[in-house]
């Protein structure tokens, strides 16, 4: 791996600046809860504060302003319209200083004193990579996602149809989520780590290009790992760090993620998966992809209220 210029190379005896994004669309009242947490006066090394206003009520947008004019960290960029998460990370990222990342859900809250734990873990890892913490719900278990296998055709197939409940001997080693798995003792390799809490240096970001701007919505973490992997960058798992995680929302807002989400999936495999080696697999993986976008709209139409609202717990856009 290449030795990318930073202006303050982990290891040193400076400890290198860290410049958290965070991407905000319709979020609630759970964006609050994130910022407190976020610049909180235990985050050390915390630099500043990027907020992508990717579209707020106007109350919300009112109480940011009024909060940044008190918290300096605290910097708004707004006036772009939703562009979708992934291209408003990448809009929040041109506009940082730090030697570090730290991308955050705006419905995530970090754990008192995670940032400067998570840099504590990454001073021996080299110039290039990405760490990731334990990624919890509000109930305090191991939220899905928070660990994975990397995506690939067969690891999608197994995972959606549980083959390795059905035939274990062929598909235990091939499940997706690993997050009913034992944690690992410390900080470690991981091929996929949640995209809620993501830390690397903006070397690193930029050297593969930042996120695909091509995901609205959901499964660009999955596709910046499967970019990393393959620039042979490690991805790594701090087990002792926390954030808590509150996804949600009203049900119409679940269902334009779900669309978002199978959209990107299609987009993900048919991308990277087009050689030879997968061409079998993509088909029924199409159909599974469908028919599980077809289940969940079901499903979600079936349990709305109908007033058709429920309460809000801060949905990604």
């Amino acid at each position: 791996m290449t030795n990318g210029p930073q202006k303050a190379a982990l290891g040193d005896a400076s400890k290198p600046s860290v410049s958290l994004v965070m991407v905000s669309y319709m979020t609630g009242e759970v964006l609050f809860q994130a910022l407190d947490a976020a610049l909180a006066p235990d985050q050390e090394a915390l630099l500043e504060l990027i907020l992508v206003d990717n579209g707020n009520s106007p109350q919300t947008v009112e109480a940011l302003r009024g909060r940044a004019k008190t918290e300096p960290r605290l910097k708004i960029i707004n006036g772009h319209g939703n562009v979708g998460f992934a291209q408003g990370c990448n809009i929040g990222v041109n506009a940082t200083r730090g030697d570090c990342l730290l991308l955050l859900n705006p419905d995530c809250c970090l754990a008192p004193g995670a940032l400067p734990a998570l840099l504590a873990e990454a001073e021996t890892l080299g110039n290039h990579w990405m760490l990731g913490c334990q990624v919890l719900n509000p109930d305090g278990s191991n939220q899905r996602g928070s660990r994975r296998a990397l995506l690939t055709p067969l690891t999608a197939l197994a995972e959606a149809l549980r083959l390795d409940l059905l035939i274990p001997p062929l598909f235990r080693r091939h499940r997706l989520n690993l997050h009913d798995s034992p944690l690992p003792e410390k900080t470690s390799r991981i091929p996929v780590i949640s995209g809620a809490c993501m830390m690397l240096p903006a070397e690193t970001f930029r050297k593969v290009n930042g996120l695909d701007k091509g995901y609205f919505l959901h499964v660009d973490d999955l596709d910046l790992c499967l970019r990393l992997h393959r620039a042979g960058i490690p991805v790594y798992y701090a087990p002792h760090v926390t954030a808590t995680h509150y996804t949600g929302g009203n049900w119409r807002k679940q269902l334009q993620a779900e669309c978002h989400k199978a959209i990107g999936f299609l987009r993900y495999f048919w991308r990277h998966f087009h050689d030879p080696r997968w061409c079998l697999l993509l088909p029924p993986l199409t159909i599974c992809i469908a028919t599980r976008l077809g289940l969940k709209t079901a499903w979600l139409l079936l349990r709305r209220p109908d007033n058709g609202h429920s309460p809000q717990h801060g949905a990604q856009p």
